[in-house]
């Protein structure tokens, strides 16, 4: 993380190659994050056993970031249509605040959120990987697809991620917030 961040005319130069102005500008004013599950922070697989277990693989990487963020100061919430005791257990773990599971329909939910903490869409980001985050993309002031989303989502969005959901592409985010905000400082600890 000792890298600098090198600015040209259109582009910055980040840990994760060149990223936009427009998108530095945009995570400069970012105080929320909120991000899916299932293909974002996991890598969109569920492993279900024979007594009815459900099983999902979070990357530590992403755990360190989310950790890292918060410590910066930028709240994060997770909005996501399925209900798993998995999700809550993990981010509970992550410090993450507002979790929300079981919304099919993610728009209200995160309108409501914003709302709650007296934010306007721009001062949000929304990484997303399929057409249940679309909406949400699309009302937020910074759009993020991983890099492996549905082609619609990555028409969409403001920022495609290097790494793939469930792979860091969390971090990938949550570095490039930090860069732009000037917060790397805040970035220590353990990896959970």
């Amino acid at each position: 993380m000792a890298k600098e961040i090198m600015q040209s005319s259109n582009i910055t130069q980040t840990l994760y190659g060149n990223v936009s102005n427009d998108v530095i500008e945009k995570t400069k004013k970012i105080k929320l994050f909120v991000c899916d599950i299932d293909g974002v922070f996991s890598d969109g697989r569920i492993y279900l056993g024979d007594a009815g277990e459900e099983l999902k693989a979070f990357h530590t990487k992403d755990g360190y970031g989310i950790k890292a963020l918060g410590a910066s100061g930028v709240d994060v919430a997770v909005i996501t249509g399925r209900q798993s005791n998995i999700v809550q257990t993990r981010m509970t773990a992550l410090n993450v605040k507002h979790i929300v599971q079981g919304e099919e329909n993610k728009l209200p939910a995160l309108k409501a959120m914003i709302k709650s903490k007296n934010l306007s869409p721009e001062q949000v980001a929304y990484i997303g990987d399929d057409m249940p985050d679309y909406q949400c993309m699309d009302y937020v002031g910074l759009s993020i697809a991983v890099n492996d989303a549905h082609p619609s989502i990555l028409a969409l969005a403001d920022y495609t991620t290097t790494i793939r959901g469930g792979f860091g592409a969390v971090r990938e985010i949550c570095d490039i917030i930090m860069h732009s905000q000037n917060s790397l400082q805040y970035a220590s600890g353990a990896s959970i």
